[in-house]
Order: C-alpha cells, then sequence, then structure tokens
C-alpha cells in the first residue's frame, strides 16, 4: 500500500546531520545528471502547487494512514520505478519532483525545544564531501557561499509549499472527500482476471458533486478545485505506468491481486 514516510527519518534518508563551516568547511557539493537515490522507490511525495506539472506524467493518489501525503506513484508495486532506469537517469523527460531536487539536503529541527529549522544533510549521499569536483559550501571566512544560500532558500520554499499542502488535504479531510483508492487494471493477456491495485487514497467525485456551490466556489478561488481535478485526470495514467512496468519487464508476474506499496 501507499503509506505515508516514516515520521524518525523522512523517505530516501538514511541518515541526518546539520551541516557546518567546522567540521564542513572544505566540502563541496557536486551535480549529476542522475538520481540514483530514487532508485527503487515507487511513490514520491509531492507538494501541492506541483500536481499541475506531476500529473502529465505521474498518478497521485494520497498515503494511506490518518495524516494522508500526496505521492507522485513511479511505479505501482514496491521497489518498481520505471521513470528512472536502475542507475538514476531519467527515462524520457518525466517532471522531477522538488522532493526529489532537494535531496541531499532538508531543513530540521536541531533542538527539539525550538522552533528553529537547521540546514541538514544526509551524509551517505555521494553529492556531498571533501572531494574537488563541485560546488564549494563555505568560503574562505567559513561563511554560507552563494551555492550553499541558494541551497537553503530552496529548503525554505519547499517548507512553505508543505504547509501549505498540509492546508490543503486538511480541507479535503475536513471535508470527507478522500476515499481508500481501487483501481482495476484489465489484463490483454488475461482479461477475466484484472490486476486489482488498492491501499491508497483518492478523492470520491461523487461526495464531490454534492459539495454545496459555495465550497465550490471558495475552492476555485483559493485554487483547491484545479489541483482537485489534477489528481483526478492523473489517475487514468495508472494504467500507462502499468503498460511501462510491463514493457520493462517490471510487472507483476502472479494473476492474483496486486497492491501499491
Amino acid at each position: 500500500m501507499a503509506s505515508e514516510p516514516k515520521a524518525s527519518l523522512p523517505i530516501l534518508y538514511k541518515d541526518l546531520i546539520p551541516l557546518n563551516s567546522n567540521q564542513h568547511g572544505s566540502w563541496n557539493a557536486r551535480s549529476v545528471d542522475r538520481a540514483d537515490w530514487v532508485v527503487n522507490q515507487h511513490a514520491i511525495p509531492l507538494t501541492a502547487e506541483e500536481f499541475p506539472a506531476a500529473q502529465r506524467d505521474y498518478p497521485i493518489v494520497f498515503s494511506s494512514g490518518d495524516k494522508p501525503v500526496p505521492l507522485a506513484l513511479m511505479g505501482l508495486n514496491e521497489g518498481v520505478n520505471v521513470f528512472f532506469d536502475d542507475e538514476g537517469a531519467p527515462i524520457g523527460t518525466p517532471y522531477v519532483p522538488a522532493y526529489v531536487r532537494r535531496y541531499p539536503f532538508l531543513l530540521a529541527k536541531i533542538d527539539p525545544s525550538s522552533e528553529n529549522l537547521s540546514l541538514c544533510f544526509d551524509p551517505t549521499s555521494s553529492l556531498i564531501g571533501e572531494f574537488e569536483e563541485g560546488q564549494p559550501l563555505f568560503d574562505a571566512e567559513n561563511k554560507p557561499t552563494e551555492h550553499t544560500q541558494n541551497l537553503l532558500q530552496f529548503c525554505e520554499k519547499f517548507e512553505e509549499a508543505g504547509m501549505k499542502t498540509q492546508s490543503f488535504v486538511d480541507e479535503l479531510v475536513k471535508a470527507d472527500l478522500l476515499m481508500d483508492g481501487e483501481v482495476s487494471i484489465q489484463r490483454n493477456d488475461n482479461p477475466d482476471q484484472p490486476f486489482v491495485y488498492r491501499g491508497f487514497k483518492m478523492i470520491n467525485q461523487e461526495k464531490l458533486r454534492e459539495l454545496r456551490g459555495d465550497q465550490l466556489r471558495k475552492w476555485n478561488e483559493n485554487g483547491m478545485l484545479p489541483l482537485i481535478h489534477a489528481h483526478l485526470f492523473s489517475l487514468d495514467l495508472m494504467r500507462v505506468v502499468f503498460g511501462k512496468q510491463a514493457q520493462q519487464g517490471k510487472g507483476p508476474k502472479p494473476v492474483e491481486a496486486a497492491s501499491v506499496n
């Protein structure tokens, strides 16, 4: 099923430490043309503002559990990603979610008693370290370089987008619009035994049609309604992703129902 990221460490991150000039004054951050950290990742968190761009490539669903999170499905089974190859190179030109582009950095609380967030990174990543190539993280005076300031700004914008996304999801939950999802995909070789994917949440279209006009007008004015439609339109891509899995030899082998993990 599509579950929300664990509270201990966010998805993709194996460890987190704060970036500081004392320990990392001579470190660089390198740019790469592939994202090996998303290999075998089938579901990536999305911010609501990314829905219009992401819905062109990915089915957008909401995770199961008490705190639903929007997810871009890169595969319909755990460990399957049909948009990036085994080395992390994109297959075609898919939209790359901000969550993927942010790695290995993020903002996190160092002191539980404080609301302040610090720029942290995953030390297991090969994107940052004491090597010659790449962009310096600190200058000769141990001050953050422009590159580091840009990284910090990107992470700050991501946090802001994350808070707006939470408000969006809260509105959906308050209106009781999220329901357990299920998609049945017909198999050409065995049409009588379709694959059934469950374990995620989606917007209930019947309840959406029953909403009062003033509520719909409000959501149209604040931009929520277009996001809802982007999510609903994107669900048709479940079959496209299923087809990609079959083409790449990554599809489920058994005939019985499978589930989105």
